[in-house]
């Protein structure tokens, strides 16, 4: 059998407590960490996505933050490549790489070897799609992708106008399905996944609170400073949850209570879709209530048993 290197996932829902764990584990097991959260490429957009804290990057070393602009896209596919090249220079240097985030499809694209769909913007296309989506709405574009791509449909949020129209523009352009266009290979490494988890009312009270610590922190400012920065409100980074809602309150459009409870309203659909990643039954995930006494010494001598094998299999 080939030599598949270790790889150690943290996967769980928004706001479980992901971000300080996988930093005292790396601290622990000399690991670096790539993040697998779509939010976080994008710089100067830190309160909104709850970025680690640059007094917590010091003390890991992170990958795949502040890696674009916010009017750059890092689609499915230029953030699988990266997140390969991270990992390879991690080995290189010896250390444990540890992939982190919430983000379902983008650590399922690493650690399945999947193969998005190659297929370049169609600027006219995708222009009458949101002209489409402007005159009818979000939901009424979404039913067209559920006619022609159930599979693909069932995965995308109704309200993620970009990614229904990526995968429309991708079904026209290509006369297939989109789901059928994304291939799975073997999985280039040999993983451990630990799933982090709380009770569901525990977590959306973490939800509400880490949301009142946004605005607390300056969220309606940073929105404020990318705005003056030039970056139109119509970018799919501005239109992500909260900053839309920003966007909003800054246009005066909503009021700022109002805006917090679209939120975290929408955040807690959002925490549910989650889960359709990462199930509880699912026997590859190793979970871990989160906050329990003792869950970090736990996880630690489940990682260096499982390491310890992965060492002996490949001698």
């Amino acid at each position: 059998m080939s030599y598949k290197p270790p790889l150690i996932l943290l996967v769980g829902p928004t706001a479980v407590g992901k971000t300080e764990l996988s930093i005292r584990l790396a601290e622990e097991l000399d690991g670096e960490i790539v993040s697998a959260d779509s939010r976080l490429f994008y710089r100067d957009m830190d309160i909104g996505t709850a970025k680690p804290s640059p007094q917590d990057r010091a003390r890991v070393p992170h990958h795949l933050i502040d890696v674009a602009n916010p009017d750059e896209t890092w689609s499915l596919a230029v953030f699988q490549r990266a997140a390969h090249e991270a990992i390879a220079a991690i080995r290189q240097r010896d250390k444990l790489p540890f992939l982190v985030g919430g983000t379902g499809q983008y650590i399922r694209a690493v650690t399945q070897d999947w193969s998005p769909p190659d297929v370049q913007p169609d600027p006219r296309l995708r222009g009458v799609l949101e002209k489409l989506a402007e005159k009818h709405d979000i939901y009424w574009l979404h039913e067209g992708l559920r006619r022609n791509d159930p599979q693909a449909a069932a995965k995308i949020d109704p309200r993620n106008q970009r990614r229904t129209i990526r995968a429309l523009e991708v079904i026209f352009s290509t006369g297939q399905p989109f789901t059928a266009q994304r291939g799975r290979g073997a999985s280039p490494y040999r993983c451990l996944t630990i799933g982090l988890q709380r009770p569901r009312p525990e977590l959306y009270a973490r939800v509400d609170a880490r949301i009142e610590s946004m605005f607390a922190n300056g969220f309606l400012d940073e929105v404020k400073r990318l705005l003056g920065a030039g970056y139109s409100p119509d970018l799919p980074t501005l239109s992500a949850i909260g900053y839309r809602e920003c966007v909003a309150v800054l246009r005066g459009r909503m009021s700022l209570e109002d805006a917090k409870t679209q939120i975290k309203r929408t955040t807690r659909v959002f925490v549910r879709r989650q889960a359709n990643w990462f199930k509880a039954n699912d026997p590859n995930i190793h979970w871990f209530e989160a906050g329990n006494a003792g869950i970090e010494q736990g996880i630690l001598a489940l990682i260096r048993k499982w390491l310890n094998h992965n060492h002996s299999q490949n001698v």
